[in-house]
C-alpha cells in the first residue's frame, strides 16, 4: 500500500498577518487584562485610524516613559523631581499616609479628603514571593521621620512626621505589612494609625468608590 500523502500543516492564524501588524499584536498582548482576541482588535483599530491619531498615541507612549519618574520623596508618580503633593505647601506635612502603588495614592487623593502627605512602598512585604523590607521603599519611609529637612522642598517649613496613617490594603499580606511598620514605627515615637475597615476584606483601593475612601480616612483606627 502506498504511503498516505501527509496532512498539510495547520494554518497559523498569526502567520496570515503582515509582519508589522503581528508584531503589533505580540506587543499589545502583552499588557495586563489584554488576551490575543483584544490585541488582536486593537490592532486592527490602530490600522484604521489616521496616521496622526497612531502618531499621537505613539508620542503619547514615548512621552511618558521619557517623562514621567517616581518623586525622590514619596515615590508618586510625576514628572519632576518632587510630585505636585510632596511641592504643595498647603499639605499637612505633620501626617503621612502609607500605600501600596501610586494608583492607590490617585484613589485616596480624588476623594478630597485627606490633606497630608503620601509615601508608595512600590508594593508590600510578600515572603512567598520573595519580597521583603529591602525590596520596598521601607527604608526611604523611615529616613523621611529621621530627617524631615531633607524631604521637604525649598521654601517649605519643614516639620516632624507625628501620625503615619497605613493605607495598605486589606489582604493577608497588606496586614503583614502593616502590622510590621506599626511595630517599628511606634518605636521610633510616631503615633500610627490605619484606614477604617470601611474597605472590603480581600480588596483593592483602587476598585472602590470615592464614598467608601472617604469613610475609611476619616474613621481610620490607631493600631494596637
Amino acid at each position: 500500500m502506498p504511503p498516505r500523502p501527509a496532512k498539510p500543516a495547520a494554518a497559523n492564524g498569526s502567520s496570515a498577518y503582515p509582519e508589522p501588524v503581528r508584531v503589533l499584536i505580540d506587543e499589545l498582548a502583552k499588557l495586563p487584562g489584554i488576551g490575543r482576541r483584544s490585541a488582536e482588535r486593537l490592532a486592527f483599530h490602530v490600522l484604521k485610524s489616521e496616521p496622526q491619531e497612531a502618531e499621537r498615541l505613539a508620542a503619547a507612549v514615548l512621552e511618558v516613559k521619557r517623562s514621567v519618574r517616581h518623586c525622590r520623596s514619596c515615590f508618586n508618580l510625576g514628572d519632576s523631581d518632587r510630585c505636585s503633593v510632596c511641592s504643595d505647601p498647603r499639605r499637612d506635612r505633620t501626617r503621612v499616609l502609607v500605600v501600596e502603588q501610586p494608583k492607590d495614592l490617585i484613589a485616596l487623593e480624588q476623594t478630597g479628603m485627606y490633606k497630608g502627605l503620601y509615601h508608595v512602598l512600590m508594593g508590600r512585604i510578600s515572603p512567598l514571593d520573595h519580597v521583603g523590607p529591602g525590596d520596598l521603599t521601607v527604608a526611604a519611609l523611615f529616613d523621611r521621620i529621621a530627617h524631615p529637612k531633607k524631604h521637604t522642598p525649598d521654601g517649605i517649613e519643614p516639620a516632624a512626621v507625628a501620625e503615619v496613617v497605613l493605607g495598605l490594603n486589606p489582604t493577608i499580606e497588606g496586614d503583614g505589612t502593616a502590622l510590621y511598620l506599626a511595630d517599628r514605627l511606634r518605636a521610633k515615637g510616631v503615633r500610627v494609625s490605619r484606614l477604617a475597615r470601611g474597605l472590603p476584606t480581600g480588596g483593592s483601593l483602587e476598585y472602590a468608590n470615592k464614598a467608601v475612601l472617604a469613610d475609611a480616612i476619616a474613621g481610620r483606627q490607631e493600631m494596637t
